[in-house]
């Protein structure tokens, strides 16, 4: 079986984690974000200077489970990704990976262009990776 990173909005952490839990019962080797805030509370709560150092060190890591995994996830409610999961899509698009999103509404031309397929549930998407 093959491997997944998620990308997903802090806003979806809840859902995006349970989506995840589901492909590993299904053989899947599952990536997820580190969800800071989901887990520890508001970025703003950090003093300016360990924020920074904060999101460098989260990004870089994320970045690292996207050159693991065989594809990325967008977990796109409504189409919905924000500006840290449209820098992974680019990172994993030049990395030659294949992307699939759980919807098929997206306001951006140029970024939808880029998801190679839908994939709305665990089980679609173990079936595509295999």
């Amino acid at each position: 079986m093959k491997s997944v990173t998620i990308c997903s909005s802090n806003k979806f952490a809840k859902e995006a984690l349970e989506f995840a839990a589901e492909l590993e019962k299904l053989g899947v080797t599952v990536f997820v974000p580190e969800f800071y805030t989901y887990h520890h509370g508001p970025l703003e709560d950090i003093s300016d200077h360990n924020r920074e150092y904060l999101a460098m060190g989260l990004t870089y890591a994320h970045f690292q489970k996207i050159r693991k995994a065989d594809a990325i996830l967008l977990y796109n409610v409504d189409g919905y990704i924000g500006t840290s999961v449209t820098l992974e899509l680019g990172f994993a698009v030049g990395l030659g990976k294949r992307v699939y999103a759980i919807s098929d509404k997206e306001e951006d031309v140029c970024r939808g262009i880029l998801v190679d397929g839908i994939t709305a549930t665990p089980a679609e998407l173990a079936r595509a990776l295999a």
